[in-house]
């Protein structure tokens, strides 16, 4: 039986793929900063993730910002494509060393190697293309035509029979770094595996040695290394011509996790445990809820418990997906990803199991953080008869997509989301999927508010209950002690609590109550204090930045009363710590720029509040000051193997040559970037954004932004 593996390909969809003898669940989602929800959701259910990079720019902003969220989640094996070799100034050289610049891998493995040109005259010329891949594991070459269709040449075990190839020209560039490319790959691999070095000290001392060493020798000990993230593969190609992509797979096939190498229960009748990553909503068949299954196994027309909400849930129908064939089926084996309906009440990041499972088989598993919204839009529906479908499309929105928040502020609806973007997606999709009648007003960006100077000292310092630990609801007296405080430099707020940390009387981080079941009380508290962030009695804005930890309560009848009581009590204490400092979003740009425009570029920037980063030609982002990794023990590959790279920082002093300049902005001032950006660069300016978190501003801004939001 073939083992099914869990990729992810970054470059939004997920269906079942047949390769060779494997079966792959593939997800695949764009890379952009405003999808940040669909690399998050996708990266806590994959084994795998193939990761793309662009080959004329290297690693971007965006691509750590990916390899973060990776992290996060642990995907425990990973490969790196680098794509579009076939544009010009695509640098499989410079691609490699970027790697090691910006700290993704301490060991960037090539197994492929590119062929810009069958003809030497070409490279010569510095022609840009891809016409072929050198294999070196399989020890073969592969050779593209004009039509797409592919040759594969087996390549002799003999240096000297290298240079007397019927395919491929003596003289060719490409012959001399054939066997040092494949003698550093099993070297710098060896470095990970004893058995493989004892295999090579064991060969004779011989220009060919290596060359003999077959596939099958090799594979098992690349694929160890791989699986403990020892390694990180590196191949290359074109996507947009198919090639390099069937290879890549291969190398999926081989290299990446299945789900029995990852931590699961192995006992036959393990209880039924999986997790809702998605929640979309489809015309024909209501609420679609993916799910991966982590053990036991899922049966149409059974009962689930919804283990974060307490909630019961039936299931109607199960679907696995073939590209946009969807196939019933009776049932979902462990490991199995696939669309579950009928589940009423499911959000993405829930934890389902079955209802008769004992107690520690319910644990909430790790939950899929969405990124917090950055900007927003009034909701105006066109007529009061469409304002409770508008609401009811928006939370039917939020629930497929948690990224999407909205809330009343002041009589109108406001709609947050990831970016420009993301917002003009969300609007689509309110009016196709939801058929909501309304018209969207101005893009504002999301600004918070930080905790106030005159905050009560912590409890130990005082009486542990005082009248501010108090409130009055529903006739009966409640108590919720709490600390707050601001957040120090040193310290670190949560994503799932918009940048504050609220702790439980232990002083361990409780999860968001919007992930959890809320049947104890120190959730029901946390519950009342997330209301009370929501809003700031100052500004209306959000609170962020602030450290909440439970010292004590009482018991109140019901305990339900404790979450009214906590929201109480938390905003009574904000308001008398007084208005904080405001915060607003700013973001890492990196613009592309012709030399002859790059000054009105730069004065653009500075005049709208930018802080200049770096100016360079793209090796660098100017975003880290940390040391990148070092290239020793690395195989790096000459400049010759992309003829057309020296386009990149060539010596001439062409106007046209592209400079990038990287900056730090308020996101507020750069909402209409883009067409700024092509006014000034006559249509040539390119430019990337990567969110930078929020930043304290002056006082002069704080007065603009509280005449802005009509609180001064």
């Amino acid at each position: 039986m073939a083992l099914v593996a869990h990729i992810v390909i970054l470059h939004n969809g997920f269906w079942i793929l047949k390769w060779k003898n494997w079966t792959f669940n593939l997800i695949d989602t764009p890379g952009h900063a405003d999808f940040g929800m669909e690399v998050e959701s996708a990266s806590r259910v994959i084994d795998g993730a193939v990761v793309l990079i662009d080959s004329v720019e290297g690693v971007e902003a965006q691509t750590k910002g990916v390899w973060k969220q990776l992290d996060r989640y642990g995907v425990p094996t990973r490969m790196m494509f680098l794509n579009k070799q076939d544009r010009p100034g695509a640098s499989f050289k410079l691609s490699i060393r970027s790697l090691l610049t910006h700290r993704l891998h301490p060991h960037p493995m090539v197994l492929t190697l590119p062929i810009a040109s069958f003809d030497p005259q070409d490279y010569m010329h510095a022609e840009p293309g891809i016409q072929g891949l050198v294999d070196l594991l399989k020890w073969e070459i592969w050779r593209w035509n004009e039509a797409g269709e592919s040759t594969c040449y087996p390549l002799p075990t003999d240096v000297q029979a290298l240079e007397e190839l019927e395919f491929i020209p003596s003289h060719h560039p490409i012959i001399p770094q054939l066997a040092p490319a494949r003698t550093q790959l099993l070297e710098n691999l060896s470095m990970f595996s004893e058995d493989l070095m004892e295999t090579l000290l064991a060969l004779p001392s011989e220009p060919s040695s290596y060359l003999g060493i077959k596939y099958s020798d090799i594979i098992p000990h690349l694929r160890k290394s791989t699986l403990e993230n020892k390694i990180l593969p590196v191949v290359c190609g074109s996507a947009i011509k198919h090639i390099g992509t069937s290879i890549a797979m291969d190398y999926v096939g081989e290299l990446f996790a299945s789900p029995l190498d990852v931590p699961h229960d192995s006992a036959k009748n393990a209880p039924l445990r999986m997790l809702a990553w998605k929640v979309s909503w489809d015309q024909k068949r209501g609420w679609m809820t993916y799910v991966r299954v982590y053990s036991g196994k899922l049966t149409r027309q059974s009962a689930v418990l919804n283990a974060t909400r307490n909630q019961k849930e039936k299931v109607s129908k199960l679907l696995l997906m073939y590209a946009s064939e969807p196939v019933e089926v009776d049932e979902l084996p462990f490991g199995a990803v696939g669309v579950v309906l009928g589940l009423k009440f499911t959000r993405t990041g829930d934890t389902l199991v079955s209802p008769g499972a004992p107690p520690s088989a319910r644990s909430v598993m790790q939950d899929i953080v969405p990124p917090k919204a950055v900007i927003s839009a009034s909701v105006i529906p066109h007529s009061h008869s469409d304002l409770e479908p508008v609401q009811n499309a928006l939370e039917s929105l939020s629930r497929t997509d948690p990224s999407v928040r909205y809330d009343l502020q002041e009589g109108q609806i406001l709609v947050h989301g990831l970016g420009a973007l993301h917002l003009e997606i969300v609007e689509g999709r309110l009016r196709s999927e939801f058929q909501a009648n309304f018209e969207l007003g101005k893009r504002r960006v999301s600004y918070r508010e930080s905790l106030g100077p005159n905050y009560d000292p912590p409890h130990y310092e005082k009486p542990l209950i005082t009248n501010n630990d108090k409130a009055d609801i529903a006739g009966t007296s409640v108590v919720v002690a709490l600390d707050i405080r601001p957040l120090q430099d040193d310290e670190e707020g949560s994503p799932l609590w918009d940048g504050n940390l609220v702790l439980n009387k232990a002083g361990v981080a409780i999860p968001s109550p919007e992930s959890s079941s809320t049947a104890n009380p120190e959730l029901l508290i946390a519950s009342g204090i997330a209301t009370a962030l929501s809003s700031s009695p100052h500004s209306s804005l959000p609170m962020s930045h602030l450290r909440i930890q439970i010292r004590e309560w009482s018991t109140p009848s019901p305990l339900s009363l404790l979450t009214g009581a906590s929201a109480i009590i938390m905003r009574n204490r904000i308001r008398k710590a007084g208005m904080g400092s405001l915060m607003e979003p700013y973001s890492f740009f990196k613009v592309a720029a012709t030399e002859d425009t790059l000054g009105k570029v730069v004065k653009d920037l500075t005049e709208h509040g930018a802080e200049l980063q770096d100016l360079g030609d793209g090796i660098s982002d100017g975003m880290d000051e940390v040391v990148g990794y070092p290239v020793e023990g690395n195989y790096i590959p000459p400049d010759m193997l992309s003829p057309s790279s020296s386009n990149l920082t060539g010596s001439g002093a062409s106007p046209k040559l592209r400079r990038f300049v990287h900056a730090l902005a308020p996101l507020s001032q750069m909402l209409d970037y883009n067409s700024r950006l092509r006014a000034l660069s006559g249509g040539h300016g390119q430019f990337d954004m990567v969110n930078a978190g929020f930043r304290v501003v002056a006082e002069p801004r704080k007065m603009e932004i509280l005449r802005e939001i009509g609180r001064a």
